[in-house]
């Protein structure tokens, strides 16, 4: 029994390892149709009289840090913060996400930061679907007047499976990502 045990957590580990290493390249990313929202769970649909102005493609990393629990119960992989590239359909670098605050800037200077209202699971293995209220932009360009961002198709991007223990704290780990951000504006009249 111990022995089947093993080899199942094997295999588990390695799709697990797989799966993170196998986000497929923007390429095959850039062929996608738009996202359609009655795909997508309610808490993260856009509410109604919103339209799509912007969709993007991020890569890149999150960074997580190992520090003690909060209740002091043991320690676990806190999330620290994102470095991504943003880009349009076509591959073409647009802008870049980072953070904190989580921050989305276009190469033309505008940027938005915001507030998350829902989160709704994804595949295992990928950080969750979200659904944020944005704030003014700073700067004018390409993210003036946005309301919503929406984060889908999420790939990878969890925190690591490796230990995190009194001899860790302070280790910090850098996992790869992507996800669609879907940018939206209050539709004009």
């Amino acid at each position: 029994m111990q022995r089947k045990l093993t080899l199942i957590a094997a295999a588990t580990a390695t799709l697990v390892l797989s799966a993170c290493g196998s986000i497929k390249p923007m390429a095959d990313k850039m062929a996608m149709k738009p996202f359609d929202q009655s795909t997508l769970p309610a808490a993260v649909q856009v509410p109604a009289g919103h339209q799509v102005v912007l969709e993007t493609v991020g890569a890149g990393d999150i960074t997580y840090e190992c520090k003690a629990k909060a209740d002091k119960s043991g320690h676990e992989w806190v999330f620290v913060g994102p470095m991504a590239v943003l880009k349009d359909r076509s591959g073409k670098a647009i802008g870049s996400y980072f953070g904190p605050p989580a921050t989305w800037k276009a190469n033309d200077g505008s940027a938005v930061t915001g507030k998350q209202l829902a989160v709704a699971p994804a595949s295992a293995g990928s950080i969750p679907l979200q659904l944020v209220q944005a704030n003014p932009a700073t700067g004018m360009g390409a993210m003036q007047g946005i309301s919503h961002i929406q984060r889908v198709a999420t790939m990878g991007g969890v925190a690591p499976a490796s230990t995190c223990d009194a001899g860790a704290v302070g280790k910090k780990e850098v996992v790869k990502y992507q996800a669609d951000y879907i940018f939206w504006a209050a539709k004009k009249m």
